[in-house]
């Protein structure tokens, strides 16, 4: 009865890869970012964030662009010291934070697989963001120890933020792609550029038309080339210069005079290393992406580096 199942379970899955793809204008969907999918039993750093996306495929008028997607989401972090029960601001060793926003983006993609996504975000660093209460329903939803130690959190700070993404690709053969990513945030509550590579290994769509670009949203009016399911493993390390991280450094326009507070607040490292390793599947009506990033330490009294695991999942329609 097994093989049965997993016989019918591989035809399914290659009468998925061989049926003609749709194309679907509209999408939307969730990320979920948590250290605990790692099953390493940690709770700290960056320790969990939860984002929902909707995305429109606009109609073009360059002749140069392949693709045009308008995006809107909204999205709350969460960050923690070496636990999320601290009894003691001795045991800090990166500051409580939260941070909520609403933002949205614009995806311009190019016929030379090329894109620049342009983006701008209003949010809340701070008690306001609520993730104190977020952290606590999830660990009394799970039977979780209780946080302790979020009175010495980063102040409330209104945060506005604008942001540049570039990719180009560089060399393609039939099922491998290099592809070169930069980036930069400009803002009161995070500033800094990153640049590296990004290797695809498997069944590839365009640039124009992909996961990697969030461009999985396409007119048939836009459409220049078939669009074929995809299904492959990545590989993206990026080198990052943090100019600033109001997360850990606390508000920029902002001077805790308060004899009163409990804000404790630390050194940003402005060299941070990451690398992420991960896999994508995109169907018809829906695409799937997990990955584990690795990050060197955000901040200079940081005890180890940190990682988390990463689940996107996004629904095509129209």
């Amino acid at each position: 009865m097994k093989r049965v199942t997993i016989i019918v379970i591989c035809l399914l899955i290659c009468n998925t890869l061989t049926k003609a793809q749709e194309t679907h204008n509209q999408e939307f969907g969730f990320q979920t970012d948590n250290d605990g999918y790692l099953a390493q039993g940690s709770d700290k750093y960056y320790t969990n964030g939860i984002f929902f996306f909707y995305r429109h495929a606009l109609d073009i008028k360059n002749s140069d662009l392949a693709n045009k997607v308008l995006g809107f989401e909204a999205g709350q972090k969460m960050f923690n010291p070496q636990s999320g029960y601290i009894p003691d601001r001795i045991y800090i060793d990166r500051p409580f934070a939260g941070y909520s926003y609403i933002g949205s983006t614009l995806n311009l993609l190019y016929k030379n697989e090329s894109n620049l996504k342009l983006g701008a975000q209003l949010g809340i660093i701070g008690p306001g963001s609520l993730a104190k209460q977020t952290q606590e329903f999830i660990h009394r939803t799970f039977g979780f120890y209780p946080p302790a130690g979020w009175q010495y959190q980063i102040r409330n700070n209104a945060v506005l933020n604008l942001s540049a993404e570039y990719n180009k690709l560089i060399v393609r053969n039939q099922s491998f792609d290099l592809t070169l990513n930069a980036y930069g945030n400009l803002g009161n509550g995070f500033s800094g550029a990153g640049i590296g590579p990004m290797f695809r290994l498997g069944r590839l769509n365009a640039l124009f038309n992909s996961v990697s670009t969030q461009s999985t949203a396409i007119t048939a009016r836009n459409m220049n080339a078939a669009k074929q399911h995809e299904l492959f493993f990545y590989y993206k390390p990026l080198i990052n210069y943090v100019a600033y991280d109001a997360t850990v450094e606390g508000g920029l326009f902002t001077t805790n005079t308060d004899p009163n507070s409990q804000e404790v607040t630390l050194t940003q490292n402005r060299l941070v290393l990451s690398n992420q390793v991960g896999g994508v599947y995109n169907a018809n009506r829906f695409s799937f992406d997990f990955s584990v990033v690795f990050h060197s330490k955000d901040v200079k009294q940081m005890l180890v580096s940190h990682q988390w695991g990463s689940l996107a999942v996004m629904y095509h329609f129209n």
